[in-house]
């Protein structure tokens, strides 16, 4: 692995870049919401460490957490706890630093503050007060998943992020019940130590075929993102102990279509074929998706089918 210093330059490039950084407007009396990393300490944007040196002080989840942080990026800054147990008077006292002019940061543990993480009552006191929010966007364990599983594409880029799973049995059935027959993947949170139980119940409640992306300490030395039926997901658990160790990321993939011909009617593919003529295969699938209420990968897939037989391949 190369050094910083292999490269050529390096030290002039980050002056210029700090400098080119530190010569943007950094606005007094406003919230930053700062995106901090979820595992890897390199993940801290340039961005944000200038926001983090620069405000007045540090509104953090968990101040010892968030030293080691802003000690090993030579930030100063002050800090104050506002967690989920203070949020409301935090609130509060963040509107009075507002009120004096100063800048105040929010931070959670890792990754994005305010996003299945304290925060969002925060930053609603301050836009209610008046006040500026600016987010400095950063690491999301969520969107790394999503990167590294592949599960959507340009043509259906939906999916929708669940969060925690319940910790009951019978409460965390009915959750999957009802967040898997959304038509997108389900990104979801869940601990090592509630892993086999969930993987259990989502076999029971969306059957062994269901492809289930087991994406496991993101940008940390040993991350691993594995891809798997939700039958045999709990051998692949069980095949090593390391499987199940760790801080996960759960994605239940969106559940296989049968064959698109079976949800087609004929006059659908008739307009479709009329829409290939004058557009793009694209363009044919978002109109006759419009037209028709069917799902556009569904429309996508046949309008390719039958341009490429219209072609002759």
């Amino acid at each position: 692995m190369s050094e910083m210093s292999d490269f050529p330059d390096s030290q002039a490039t980050w002056k210029r870049l700090t400098e080119r950084v530190g010569g943007q407007h950094w606005p007094a009396a406003c919230l930053y919401v700062v995106a901090t990393p979820i595992g890897n300490l390199g993940d801290l944007s340039l961005r944000a460490w200038q926001t983090l040196a620069r405000c007045d002080v540090i509104a953090a989840e968990d101040t010892r957490a968030s030293r080691a942080l802003l000690d090993a990026w030579g930030v100063a800054t002050p800090l104050m706890a506002a967690h989920r147990h203070n949020e409301a008077a935090a609130a509060q006292a963040i509107v009075g630093r507002l009120a004096a002019g100063e800048r105040v940061a929010l931070v959670s543990d890792a990754g994005a503050p305010a996003v299945s993480d304290p925060g969002a009552r925060i930053v609603r006191a301050v836009r209610d007060a008046g006040y500026a929010v600016i987010a400095i966007p950063g690491a999301s364990a969520v969107i790394t998943a999503l990167m590294a599983s592949g599960v959507t594409s340009d043509e259906n880029p939906a999916f929708v992020f669940a969060g925690f799973m319940p910790a009951k049995a019978g409460a965390r059935q009915k959750w999957l019940q009802r967040w898997c027959a959304v038509p997108a993947p389900i990104v979801m949170f869940e601990s090592p130590h509630r892993l086999a139980a969930a993987v259990k119940d989502l076999v029971q409640v969306c059957g062994p075929e269901r492809m289930l992306t087991f994406a496991r300490e993101l940008t940390k030395r040993f991350e691993q993102v594995h891809t798997v039926r939700a039958g045999a997901a709990a051998d692949w658990l069980a095949q090593d102990a390391h499987h199940a160790q760790g801080e996960f990321v759960l994605i239940v993939h969106e559940a296989e279509r049968e064959t698109v011909h079976e949800e087609i009617d004929p006059g659908t593919s008739v307009l479709l074929d009329a829409l290939l003529e004058h557009m793009s295969v694209r363009d044919a699938a978002r109109v006759a998706a419009k037209v028709s209420g069917l799902p556009r990968d569904v429309l996508y897939a046949l309008a390719l089918a039958r341009q490429d037989s219209a072609q002759g391949h």
